[in-house]
């Protein structure tokens, strides 16, 4: 039951609900069960599984869609999805209640200050364990929803929105079980300063206008797609969709969705031809999602890439290098571990290869950076383009694969965090939505309904500073990773003595 609660608590902190209470005693369930487990005398390994099996549940229900979105692939997607909740996510939570049990057992360090720690030191693993790497839905994720109250990120990044939260969540713990206000009055205390940090920023933070951006949603759908991968008929939708967009007022850039061509351009030349002319005819670059790929030696040596084009106003897309997606889905685009030219004749599946080059894209109004499709979930991209000189981002995915569960609203609450960590505003293109704007300041703008054909046109906001994140990094991560290691190294060199309590 415990566990059932704080995964329920937990569903409905993130998007789509994205209720803010929950977010503030989520872990309460799962903190009581570690403390319950450690005072009655269980070790430090059965209390490791107790937390496992926390994750088991919450990761379940969190991600539930994952079974859906693989299925398209394959009908082996439920053991995907087993792995992705069983080996690769649930295992933090035992590492943090094993962290946890360990360091109060032999230290009788306080639990508000040994759990925010270990459980911001582990979200920090989850974004770093290669090619299995999975940083979705960070506890500080859950507040997008208020915008104001996580101002704050531009210190110290969503991260430090985890620590504060962690926190809290300890302190709400222990008000609710000792029936304390105090503990409670705390977490009061410090959400009014963070609301009044936030105030005081969406009221200093000068923002000035860029360029307007069009975003294009065809609504394909997923089959649609696979069923005419070799022919004209979406490349010709998606010309009449950027011809409507040219004729909106101001336009200054048009982004396609992710894999908006699912092909590649040296197998279809009147597709790039057909771009780059529109581009040029309009004197408006295109951004374009497509496949792209680097030959080796022979014809049949080649690495291909799930990228993002960029038509100038020339109507050339070589003026600029290819982004080429970094981020890969584990699976789906890169199977873990493995030499992804194994997969190289399926060539949509298992082998993409991961890109090693970051352009910010320059038009005559100033510079962007792209982010494809889950690379909105890693902060250190947004942040490498801003400290790069991008003035906003453009991030272009494909969602259809989704369908219509809770994954859509939870992949586009991650831009909310990246437009306040990076004090740039973001044009989201996406195949069957949600395709949106998001300001400097995190508020979103014209979100799209699922599974609509739009055209949307807006001025794409910048702002002229440099936050703190973008100066020192995830700089709360490394200072949790350090506390962690620290807390780790007391838990195994001191023991508390006999009688004294935690």
């Amino acid at each position: 039951m415990p566990a059932a609660l704080t995964a329920g608590l937990s569903f409905v902190a993130h998007a789509p609900l994205s209720l803010v209470l929950p977010s503030f005693v989520a872990m309460v369930p799962f903190l009581w069960a570690i403390e319950d487990a450690r005072t009655t005398g269980r070790t430090d390994g059965e209390i490791a599984r107790l937390g496992y099996w926390f994750g088991v549940l919450y990761n379940g229900v969190v991600l539930y869609w994952i079974a859906v979105a693989l299925w398209h692939f394959t009908p082996l997607s439920f053991v995907g999805y087993l792995a992705a909740v069983f080996i690769v996510l649930a295992p933090g939570w035992a590492l943090a209640a094993w962290m946890v049990a360990r360091v109060r057992r032999r230290t009788g360090l306080p639990l508000w200050l040994v759990f925010p720690v270990a459980w911001t030191a582990v979200e920090w693993l989850a974004g770093h364990l290669g090619d299995v790497r999975f940083p979705w839905l960070g506890l500080g994720t859950s507040l997008t929803r208020v915008p104001t109250l996580v101002q704050f990120a531009d210190l110290g990044g969503a991260r430090g929105v985890t620590l504060w939260l962690a926190w809290a969540n300890v302190m709400m713990a222990v008000a609710l079980r000792g029936r304390a206000w105090r503990p409670a009055a705390a977490v009061l205390a410090t959400a009014l300063l963070a609301l009044g940090y936030g105030v005081w920023r969406e009221r200093t933070t000068v923002m000035r206008p860029v360029t307007t951006v069009a975003v294009v949603q065809p609504n394909v759908g997923f089959a649609e797609k696979r069923e005419n991968r070799e022919r004209d008929s979406l490349v010709l939708e998606l010309l009449a969709l950027t011809r409507r967009a040219d004729s909106m007022p101001g336009v200054g850039l048009v982004a396609w969705p992710e894999a908006a061509v699912d092909e590649y351009f040296f197998r279809h030349p009147d597709w790039e031809q057909w771009i780059g002319g529109l581009a040029r005819e309009s004197r408006t670059p295109i951004v374009a999602g497509a496949l792209d790929v680097e030959w080796g030696d022979t014809p049949t040596d080649y690495q291909y890439y799930n990228a993002a084009f960029v038509f100038d106003s020339t109507g050339s897309n070589r003026t600029q290098p290819s982004y080429r997606k970094t981020y890969l889905v584990p699976i789906v685009e890169r199977v873990p571990f493995v030499n992804p030219r194994w997969f190289g004749k399926l060539e949509y599946f298992g082998g993409f290869g991961r890109g090693d080059r970051f352009p910010v894209y320059r038009i005559r109004e100033g510079g962007f950076g792209i982010l494809i499709c889950y690379e909105s979930a890693f902060e250190s991209l947004a942040r490498g383009y801003r400290r790069d000189g991008a003035d906003f981002l453009v991030n272009i995915t494909n969602d259809a694969w989704f369908g219509r569960t809770a994954a859509p609203y939870q992949h586009a609450s991650h831009l909310v965090m990246r437009a306040i960590e990076t004090r740039m505003g973001v044009a989201r293109a996406a195949n069957t939505g949600i395709s949106e704007f998001v300001d400097p300041l995190g508020y979103v703008h014209e979100a799209t309904h699922l599974y609509e054909e739009r055209v949307l046109a807006r001025e794409v906001l910048t702002t002229d500073g440099r936050t703190l994140y973008v100066r020192l990094g995830d700089w709360v991560g490394a200072l949790a990773l350090a506390g962690a290691a620290a807390l780790l190294v007391a838990g195994f060199v001191r023991k508390r003595p006999e009688g004294e309590s935690a």
